[in-house]
């Protein structure tokens, strides 16, 4: 099993930059990372390091290329798609790699129409004026998806960029790709997800005031809306939350709180020996350890001691995993 917990290092001295459509002065002529680096696994890590170690070779910058919108959300925008990681949350990760920026172009009719000869000439080296090329085995790009990664090696040669293409990486026999992370954490396998994450998987939002009813019980805690399309199997989690540079232990229900109201999907975090007002605090929450699923009890009394349980199975989980957390944020771990 690999360590969830990598130390953070910044290899460019230079702040992250993120380049939206407009000048890309910034990170003109770097070394390109190309995905839609969903999560930031271990196998987009491989495709940034292949980046990372030509842009040091040619002495240039390293960035990433990536989309946004998700090409499926585009072309399937009625189809509920399992995002690893928002927006900011991908280009906090990005951030932690070591790369110099990252390029975020808008994935709209027009790219999508674009073909793959356009893309290379015009956008990579017409606008971007990329020194190189990193890209996964199995990604495509272009109208159609017509763009190959042989199809860029053999475009690099004749316009004058190298390019690396990176095969799969597996773990144990499994592949490590975006759909094997949503795979295991719609089963509750969170220790799984985290090892191809290659860090526990975590989600970031706004607390926001919930019933009460976590207080009542002698369970306050800490509400968060995710979005409607989170894959995560319903039921109890070790988690860890990190809030002000300041890392906390809890127990976290995520559903619809069958006992209760049925409603709306909501993730509870009850975090261990801590009193403080979070309302309206923008969080990160790592889902470190899987407890039971989510349940109805005959009554109100079972359930206080099913959660009396819970708590005291995640304060195990979470000492079995002591310092476990993303590495994110600036360059710099959370906790």
């Amino acid at each position: 099993m690999n360590d969830l917990n990598p130390p953070v290092k910044r290899f460019s001295a230079n702040p992250f930059a993120i380049v939206r459509d407009g000048d890309p002065a910034a990170l003109y002529g770097a070394v390109v990372a190309i995905g839609n680096f969903d999560g930031v696994h271990r196998g987009h890590r491989t495709v940034i390091g292949a980046a990372l170690s030509r842009a040091a070779s040619l002495g240039r910058k390293a960035a990433a290329l990536t989309f946004s919108p998700h090409p499926r959300r585009f072309f399937q925008p009625g189809v509920p798609m399992f995002s690893l990681s928002s927006d900011r949350d991908r280009l906090r990760l990005l951030a932690a790699t070591g790369l110099d920026g990252a390029f975020v172009m808008r994935f709209d009719a027009e790219l999508a129409a674009t073909s793959a000869q356009d893309f290379i000439e015009k956008i990579l080296v017409g606008r971007f004026g990329i020194a190189g090329a990193a890209i996964g085995f199995d990604f495509h790009f272009g109208h159609k998806r017509a763009g190959s990664p042989e199809f860029l090696a053999s475009e690099g040669k004749r316009l004058g960029f190298a390019v690396d293409i990176v095969p799969p990486l597996e773990d144990e026999g499994r592949p490590v790709s975006s759909g094997a992370v949503r795979a295991a954490l719609s089963e509750g396998k969170v220790v799984e997800a985290a090892e191809l994450l290659g860090a526990p998987w975590f989600v970031s939002g706004e607390v926001i005031h919930g019933a009460k009813r976590g207080r009542e019980l002698g369970f306050p805690t800490a509400n968060i809306r995710l979005d409607p399309s989170c894959g995560l199997k319903h039921g109890v989690y070790a988690v860890r939350m990190a809030v002000g540079g300041q890392c906390h232990d809890g127990v976290a229900s995520f559903g619809i709180r069958p006992m209760f109201d049925a409603g709306a999907p909501l993730l509870e975090v009850h975090l261990f020996d801590y009193a403080g007002d979070l309302y309206g605090q923008s969080v990160d929450v790592a889902i470190i350890g899987w407890i039971r699923p989510e349940q109805k009890f005959a009554s109100i009394d079972d359930l206080k001691r099913a959660m009396d349980a819970d708590a005291a199975q995640a304060r195990d989980a979470l000492r079995r995993s002591a310092g476990a957390f993303p590495v994110l944020a600036d360059g710099e771990a959370l906790c």
